[in-house]
């Protein structure tokens, strides 16, 4: 089963006291002790970025670990990261990601970890990056679409739906011009749940966060709230 975790906001990064999130991603795993791989690309492979992952999942159920591309583990990528349970990806600037994994193959080894079932997750960029198209801040000040994703899910994604003032209206803005694909848009502390290409569960960390689909009908743009689970409600 293929899985991708796509979350618009949230986590041990920007809700350290709220582990909603983090354990919902843990418990997709079928290991009773999953190993759990932080890659930081987005971010430079930022040390107070990598250090608070460390710090939240050391005191989870799970094996966590690190990937940086500025100081690699070993020459044999491939090995290193299929033999995990759940690849995070964090989040920062989406079109560097994408540049570094390209140069380094990590596009292709991601697809062999998604079709191999190892759990795809990630925030912010981290969440863009496994579809076809997003709208990212990449580029310095403003927000821009952003065309080349990897495509492992259709159409596009925009986080931060309800963080950034400017991330509602420039999403729309670009769906109505053609800019981008139509998509799916995500509150901070939402994570969309994938299995195979399909969105199977959308679940949040906080009481009123939503997940939208965004579409244009050649006249209007169409914003319709989806079904969202909140996590603790239990």
């Amino acid at each position: 089963m293929r899985q991708i975790i796509a979350l618009g906001g949230g986590g041990f990064s920007m809700e350290p006291d709220n582990p909603l999130l983090d354990r919902y991603i843990l418990k997709q795993s079928a290991k009773p002790k999953p190993a759990i791989c932080f890659i930081p690309t987005a971010s430079g492979d930022a040390e107070h970025y990598i250090a608070k992952f460390h710090h939240f999942f050391r005191n989870e159920h799970c094996q966590p670990s690190d990937l940086s591309l500025f100081r690699p583990p070993t020459r044999d990528l491939e090995s290193y990261l299929l033999e995990k349970d759940i690849i995070y990806v964090g989040g920062g600037n989406t079109k560097n990601l994408l540049v570094l994994w390209r140069e380094w193959g990590l596009d292709a080894i991601m697809k062999k970890a998604w079709e191999q079932g190892i759990v795809l997750a990630g925030i912010s960029a981290g969440s863009i990056c496994w579809f076809e198209e997003g709208v990212t801040d990449s580029y310095g000040k403003g927000l821009e679409p952003l065309t080349n994703g990897l495509g492992f899910l259709t159409g596009s994604n925009c986080p931060h739906y309800d963080g950034e003032a400017d991330r509602r209206p420039s999403y729309q803005q670009f769906v109505a011009a053609g800019n981008i694909k139509p998509g799916i848009a995500a509150d901070d502390g939402v994570a969309l749940h994938y299995k195979e290409k399909d969105v199977w569960k959308i679940v949040s960390s906080r009481p009123q966060a939503k997940a939208y689909q965004v579409d244009y009908d050649g006249k209007q743009v169409k914003e319709v709230e989806l079904e969202t689970t909140f996590l603790g409600a239990d």
